[in-house]
């Protein structure tokens, strides 16, 4: 089931959607995303729901689980980023799945998640790709370094 949180007064200069198909996990993520820069604008509890909220809500950033029902993480990636190809996609996954989350990162997510996690590596993770959803924002860089 997709939820969006349009509803929800909230600030953030960046949007972050949720997919996981356990709620439990999906509330946990929503309770431990700390930066105010940051807002949840919508659920998804598996990939069919995640690929249209996702092209409905086009988010700078995305939680994806990889074992689903109706299509798994991996192929979420790859129809995400032929959506919105400067969005930043972090793999969330239980360890059993690391080999898995390594091919999704091949096709285009941009870090690694194990289950179970904490607050602290949570944010950390988000800081990171909030740093390139910036830097993709600010365009091509005019000086290096």
């Amino acid at each position: 089931m997709a939820e969006t949180a349009a509803a929800q007064p909230q600030s953030g200069d960046y949007t972050l959607m949720i997919v996981d198909d356990s709620n439990l996990i999906r509330r946990q993520i929503e309770r431990m995303t700390r930066t105010e820069r940051l807002r949840v604008v919508g659920t998804a509890g598996n990939g069919e729901d995640a690929v249209r909220l996702f092209g409905e809500l086009k988010p700078d950033l995305v939680t994806m689980d990889i074992t689903m029902p109706k299509m798994d993480g991996i192929e979420c990636v790859g129809h995400m980023l032929k959506i919105h190809p400067d969005s930043c996609i972090l793999i969330i996954s239980a360890l059993a799945d690391k080999a898995t989350a390594i091919e999704a990162i091949k096709r285009g997510a941009n870090g690694f998640l194990s289950k179970p996690f904490g607050e602290k590596e949570l944010n950390i993770a988000f800081d990171r790709l909030l740093k390139r959803v910036a830097a993709r924002r600010a365009g091509p860089a005019t000086h290096s370094g």
